[in-house]
């Protein structure tokens, strides 16, 4: 199966995307990012498949776009698939922990490291809202695309904050 990619700025950095022959997002990187993406060899460059996913990053990273709406698939484990769609549920502007992930799922206080693990493993950096998991403690832990990016993200997603379209 091929894979189709285009690379996108932003202001956390240059996103690198892939997407199936349909143009249905499989991931979303950028540089450095711990499990992420490098453009293979046999990866066909296809702007094209990626106009609404460009469209609708635009506008998340204008404040203008709280939910995004795109068709993605992703592989992984039944716990991993659960994890992520329990994060697919928290909105934006709110954070929520570890633990309460676990909960989510329903998965034991014991489960919060495996958790951890899923959601650093997660393939769909921004779209699929990670940088919204802290730590019990309030703290900013843990971060696929570094804790740099975790802060604009949280920052640009909080109506308190001077940078969000909100305040101003």
């Amino acid at each position: 199966m091929t894979t189709y990619h285009t690379t996108l700025a932003s202001p956390v950095g240059e996103l690198l995307l892939t997407a199936d022959a349909s143009g249905v997002l499989t991931s979303l990187s950028v540089p450095g990012q711990k499990g992420g993406r490098t453009v293979g060899p046999d990866w066909r460059h296809a702007p094209e498949l990626f106009a609404e996913a460009e469209r609708q990053l635009a506008a998340y990273f204008a404040g203008e776009l709280k939910e995004f709406r795109l068709p993605t698939r992703t592989s992984g484990t039944e716990f991993r698939e659960k994890v992520w769609d329990a994060l697919d549920s928290v909105p934006y502007g709110t954070t929520t922990t570890y633990g309460e992930i676990a909960a989510r799922i329903g998965a034991s206080r014991i489960a919060v490291r495996a958790v951890g693990g899923a959601i650093g493993a997660n393939p769909l950096l921004i779209v699929r809202p990670c940088h919204r998991v802290i730590g019990a403690d309030g703290s900013l832990t843990g971060y696929a695309g570094g804790l740099e990016r975790k802060v604009q993200l949280l920052t640009l997603e909080s109506p308190e904050s001077p940078e969000s379209p909100e305040s101003r």
